[in-house]
Parts: structure tokens; C-alpha cells; sequence
């Protein structure tokens, strides 16, 4: 795999894998913690922010490895392991977003009926359904991956194995329409909710009215529109005007950046979960105190 090793480097990617960690964790400790916030919005929240987590664990510490020992190797058995966990959490992230895009669809299209029809047995079966699938297309992705024959030694110019870098790679002839069919079957749900979200919000009379039902999907919108555009900057550019360099610039958009956006954009545009964060921070601070004070 192809990556400086320079330091600066190694301290840059550090520094943006350690603030996606503990961000995202502090969303899933704030909306655990408190009761207010157990409705499907943030059950959804929480669970971008779990899987958020694990999609950049599959890629950045194994990179810092490499940099750390100067060795850029990676086995072919390690590398269709790492491509297998990549799709399952990408696929994950494209599954949850457009769940989330649903569930706003039902808050502002339909406010009344919103408890009835996002119960918990619901989102449940969503979330059973979006690992269900993505695990079988991630499967069914590596087995493709694993029928296909290379040339000579393999020098992959990226960070990490990305699929569409492999298939860009090996000497015989394949189309993964999995891929095709996995990714644009969200995104065309995303699509469709809010369009009709557009919709409902033009109906509104009121522009107070109009900026409330708005403001209640934005974190959302912009967490979409980050990961969708630099994702399908990647997939559905022409292999010919795509150098190595401006498509490893573009995964690190969405493998690395937008997971580390993520709770920013949601705690920023959100009062509840700065309150939520703030308590929590009280407490850790109080709960230390206490501690000090008791062996002191």
C-alpha cells in the first residue's frame, strides 16, 4: 500500500482516529445516559456512532502500524480481511443513513402518527435488517474478490484495500453489481424521503413553522451530503482521470473525515446533547472528586 511515512503523517491520522473515537463515544454515553434521549432518532444517532467507530478502526490503525514499523506490506489473506469488515461498515453507514432519513420522513410528514409507527419493534428490524444485508453483501463482495486473478505482485496505491482499487488491479474481467445495486438502493431511499420531506416543509404555512421542521433534519442532511459526495467521488469516477493520489484524498473524506464530523455536526446543531454532554462532564468531574478525596 502507498502512504508517506512521515511523521507528520502518522501524527495527523493519530490525532483524527483518537478525536473519532472518544467523539462518537461521548454521543453514545451521552444518549445512553439519559432517558429523554431513548426515541429512535438517537437510537439510530447511537448506533452510527458505534458503527462509525469500528468503520475507521478497520482502516487507520493498521495504517499507523505500518507507518510506526516502516512496513507497508500487507498479506492477501489480511487484505480481503480488511476489505471485508470496510464493506460491512460502509454498507452499515449507508443502511443507518438512509433509516435515519425515514425516520425524519415520519416526524415531519406524519408528527401524529410518529410513536405509532416508529415503535420499538420497528426500529428493531431496521437495524436487524440493515446488518443482515450489509453482512451478506459484504460476503458475497470478498467471494467476488477472491475469484479474481492478478497479474504480478500487487502495489496497492492507497492506505487501506479498497474493493474498487483491487478490481482496478486484477487481470480478469469483472463487474461487481452488488456494489452497484447495495449503494444506490439507500441512496434512493435518502433521495425519496426527502423529497417528500421538501414537500410537507413547502405546505407549512408559517416560516417559523417551515425553520422548525427544517432545523429538525439538518445535522442529518449535512452527515448525507458529506459522506454520499465524497463516496461517489471515488466509485463512479472514470478510472482514466482518477489518479491514485485524488482517490486516496477522496476516501480519506469519508473513511476518516466525515466519522470524525459526525458527532460535531450532531452535538453543534443540537442543544439537548450539549446539555446531555455537559452533564455528563459534571458528573465525570464530580465522580473524580470523590474519588480524590476518599484515598486522600
Amino acid at each position: 500500500m502507498h502512504y508517506s511515512s512521515h511523521p507528520l503523517i502518522f501524527g495527523l491520522f493519530l490525532s483524527m482516529y483518537l478525536i473519532t473515537v472518544f467523539g462518537n463515544l461521548l454521543i453514545i454515553l451521552a444518549v445512553s445516559s439519559d432517558s429523554h434521549f431513548h426515541t429512535p432518532m438517537y437510537f439510530f444517532l447511537s448506533n452510527l456512532s458505534f458503527v462509525d467507530i469500528c468503520f475507521t478502526s478497520t482502516t487507520i490503525p493498521k495504517m499507523l502500524w505500518n507507518i510506526q514499523a516502516q512496513n507497508k506490506a500487507i498479506t492477501y489473506e489480511g487484505c480481503i480481511i480488511q476489505m471485508y469488515f470496510f464493506i460491512l461498515f460502509v454498507c452499515l453507514d449507508d443502511f443507518l443513513l438512509t433509516v435515519m432519513a425515514y425516520d425524519r420522513f415520519v416526524a415531519i410528514c406524519h408528527p401524529l402518527h410518529y410513536t405509532v409507527i416508529m415503535n420499538s419493534q420497528l426500529c428493531g428490524l431496521l437495524m436487524l435488517v440493515s446488518w443482515v444485508m450489509s453482512a451478506l453483501n459484504s460476503l458475497i463482495q470478498s467471494l467476488m474478490v477472491l475469484q479474481l486473478s492478478f497479474c504480478t505482485d500487487l502495489e496497492i496505491p492507497h492506505f487501506f484495500c479498497e474493493i474498487n482499487q483491487m478490481v482496478r488491479l486484477a487481470c480478469s474481467d469483472t463487474f461487481l453489481m452488488t456494489s452497484v445495486l447495495m449503494g444506490g438502493g439507500p441512496f434512493t431511499g435518502v433521495l425519496y424521503s426527502y423529497s417528500k420531506i421538501v414537500s410537507c416543509i413547502r405546505g407549512i404555512s408559517s416560516l417559523q413553522g417551515k425553520y422548525k421542521a427544517f432545523s429538525t433534519c439538518a445535522s442529518h442532511l449535512s452527515v448525507v451530503s458529506l459522506f454520499y459526495c465524497t463516496m461517489l467521488g471515488v466509485y463512479l469516477s472514470s478510472p482514466r482521470t482518477h489518479s491514485s493520489r485524488s482517490s486516496a484524498t477522496a476516501s480519506v473524506m469519508y473513511t476518516v473525515v466525515t466519522p470524525m464530523l459526525n458527532p460535531f455536526i450532531y452535538s453543534l446543531r443540537n442543544k439537548d446533547i450539549k446539555r446531555a454532554l455537559k452533564a455528563l462532564f459534571v458528573k465525570s468531574t464530580s465522580w473524580n472528586q470523590d474519588c480524590r478525596e476518599k484515598y486522600q
